[in-house]
């Protein structure tokens, strides 16, 4: 794992991100069941503007979950490396799926179930082969950090190609193109997750008794990473508002995802000290959960039935149903047909004409 089984730190970043993405994949499914018992005391739902929802204990349990699950999520980057924190953040997408199924009744087809698996594959080959990033235990080597040229220059591009496409692109592209508003919030959140982990530095300095408080770069970091999340809403709902969320969704953790790798690459050097394999490892792993998201959102509302197979599948299947239909005129009345319904009733008929006959 890129040498990170000697630090324990690595261990409790990495316990940290799946807690996050269970406790923030289960409020997705106690907010919902929540919202259903309103549903059915006929209550006011939130889609039309009520606001019972408040008075449902259910819906306030799924909210705290949110909270701890965020909260997890943003100590989790003081710990690990956010190449390996921020694409197990699917996971949370994975648990939200298999608990609907469980608890909500909600149909998994075939291509979801293909989709959890992925990710869960994934997500493994990314944890063995996870990046280790240069040490940054202050604040002051935080500093040194963000003076590097390499991430000025990034980080300038960001903020300039972000401005060419709100003002640019955007009123003339963003109402028929995806891409145009999920790229301004996977732009900006490269720089928000850059901001989460020097503030969890600054945290983890301020419990070990470090007069942080005086520092103007921790006050800067929280600044800029209330700017960031706010031009993050503000364009992703406007994405959300304009496209379907099975779109929306899947594209924006890819990109989203794709920004923080190279970000955390320029900043932190994960990458400078990787041996090849674990290069292919992550990115192999990372395409593995990236393929899983698409299955599980591109398709969850299409019914996987045997007319969607291949031809020379249905012709198998075809010929399969003919040879059951051949040997079972040949079993024993002890024994369980193999027939659907019609042909059964099929079956049935012939052999009431043989008798008559």
């Amino acid at each position: 794992m890129g040498g990170a089984g000697g630090r324990p730190g690595f261990y409790v970043g990495l316990g940290l991100a799946l807690a996050s993405s269970a406790f923030i994949g289960g409020s997705f499914v106690l907010k919902k069941k929540g919202l259903l018992r309103l549903c059915r005391r006929g209550r006011a739902r939130a889609g039309q503007g009520g606001h019972a929802y408040l008075q449902e204990w259910l819906w306030w349990a799924g909210l705290l979950c949110m909270g701890v699950g965020e909260a997890a999520n943003f100590a989790a980057y003081a710990f690990a490396p956010a190449t390996l924190v921020t694409p197990l953040g699917a996971l949370s997408v994975l648990v939200s799926a298999v608990l609907s199924s469980t608890f909500l009744h909600e149909q998994l087809n075939v291509h979801g179930k293909i989709g959890c698996i992925l990710s869960i594959l994934g997500s493994t080959v990314m944890v063995i082969h996870a990046p280790q990033e240069e040490e940054v235990s202050s604040l002051e080597s935080m500093a040194e950090k963000l003076k590097d040229p390499g991430f000025i220059v990034f980080a300038v591009c960001v903020l300039v190609s972000s401005l060419l496409l709100i003002f640019v692109a955007g009123p003339r592209y963003g109402q028929s193109n995806v891409l145009v508003y999920v790229l301004v919030c996977s732009a900006i959140g490269s720089l928000s997750v850059s901001c989460v982990k020097g503030l969890g530095i600054a945290l983890k300095e301020l419990f070990s008794g470090k007069p942080v408080l005086k520092e103007p770069l921790g006050w800067v970091l929280l600044v800029c990473l209330v700017i960031c999340i706010s031009i993050q809403i503000n364009y992703l709902n406007k994405a959300l508002d304009i496209f379907n969320t099975s779109v929306v969704t899947p594209v924006y953790y890819v990109l989203f995802t794709t920004a923080v790798m190279m970000c955390s690459a320029i900043l932190f050097k994960e990458w400078q000290h990787m041996v090849l394999d674990n290069i292919i490892g992550t990115i192999s792993g990372f395409l593995t959960i990236v393929s899983g998201i698409f299955l599980l959102h591109a398709f969850r509302d299409m019914p996987f039935t045997p007319d969607l197979l291949p031809l020379f599948l249905q012709q198998g299947r075809t010929d399969l149903h003919a040879s059951w239909r051949s040997a079972d005129r040949h079993q024993s009345c002890q024994h369980q047909p193999l027939l659907p319904s019609e042909d059964k009733g099929s079956h049935s008929t012939e052999e009431e004409e043989a008798e008559s006959v």
